[in-house]
């Protein structure tokens, strides 16, 4: 099955790398603040860079500090509410504060940034059947909420 432009729906984001000015700090961020594992570390071969990923896939984040980049923010889906207020009380457990939540519609999402000034998304998806309206239109909308009501 492939979508109006040739791509098939189950496509997601695979991957992501983003520039840091401090390798251990970042780490701790994302390892210990979010809970990736640390799946490749290549301070071993002498390259300034790790690679993390939810699991056992290779990896979704790769931080390095020899490539600076642009980047708005990186969104991370998680699979339920549940799973969404877990990751948040475990950025709190490690020190790291949450910017904002936003009712988007279709999903809910809370906001903050890494240690590098780097965006950060986490979100979870609504059932898809609340997504439209009665015409068949995308609710789109970003009402502030607060993060407790996530």
């Amino acid at each position: 099955m492939s979508s109006q432009n040739g791509i098939h729906p189950a496509v997601r984001v695979g991957h992501v790398h983003l520039h840091v000015s401090d390798l251990d700090r970042a780490l701790a961020f994302y390892r210990d603040g979010l809970g990736f594992n640390l799946t490749g570390d290549g301070r071993t071969i002498g390259l300034p860079m790790a690679l993390l990923a939810a699991g056992d896939y290779h990896h979704h984040v790769g931080l390095n500090t020899f490539k600076p980049s642009g980047l708005y923010h990186v969104a991370f889906n998680y699979p339920d509410r549940r799973e969404l207020v877990t990751a948040v009380a475990r950025l709190r457990e490690h020190g790291y504060a949450v910017d904002h939540a936003t009712d988007h519609g279709g999903t809910v999402a809370v906001y903050l940034d890494d240690p590098d000034g780097n965006g950060i998304e986490l979100s979870y998806d609504r059932p898809r059947e609340t997504w439209y309206d009665a015409d068949g239109r995308p609710i789109l909308k970003a009402d502030r909420i607060p993060v407790e009501a996530i």
